[in-house]
């Protein structure tokens, strides 16, 4: 829009200083300015697209390293957490308040083995204080049931 207002004056100029002669340069400079501004514009365009891609495609791969990397720690932590087996703290959106739990027996289900060694024989309406994490399977699949306090 500039360089319309620009060229309608220049010309408007040449016409009444009397220089008639130099319309056409002028209309060719105009022409001229607008190309380049197309250039510029197309380029820029480009380019930036270019750069966005460039960079989200290294932001992913970056992205990508970092998450593997929370993921291996991750499962470090939490094999080092509750002793052989381990303790899976994604599990629970809020943390336990405690890494026992007292769970009641809904049908027989024969000896139990914790981390210490113990056996544990699980018969129906029994109840037990045991790991949290060696109950969940077992509560899962009906055998127990988390007794609230």
């Amino acid at each position: 829009p500039t360089l319309c207002l620009y060229s309608v004056t220049t010309t408007n100029e040449a016409k009444s200083e009397g220089k008639s002669e130099l319309i056409p340069t002028i209309k060719f400079r105009h022409c001229c300015l607008l190309r380049n501004q197309r250039c510029i514009a197309a380029y820029l365009y480009v380019s930036f697209f270019q750069r966005q891609e460039t960079n989200w495609t290294e932001d992913g791969r970056v992205m990508l390293e970092w998450f593997n990397q929370y993921k291996k720690s991750l499962a470090t932590f939490m094999r080092s957490l509750g002793g052989e087996e381990g303790l899976d703290i994604t599990q629970d959106m809020k943390p336990p308040k405690s890494l026992y739990i007292e769970v009641r027996c809904l049908k027989d289900h024969g000896e139990f083995e914790i981390d210490d060694g113990t056996i544990i024989l699980l018969k129906k309406n029994s109840q037990h204080f045991l790991p949290r994490w060696k109950c969940e399977q077992l509560i899962r699949q009906g055998v127990l049931e988390h007794i609230m306090s």
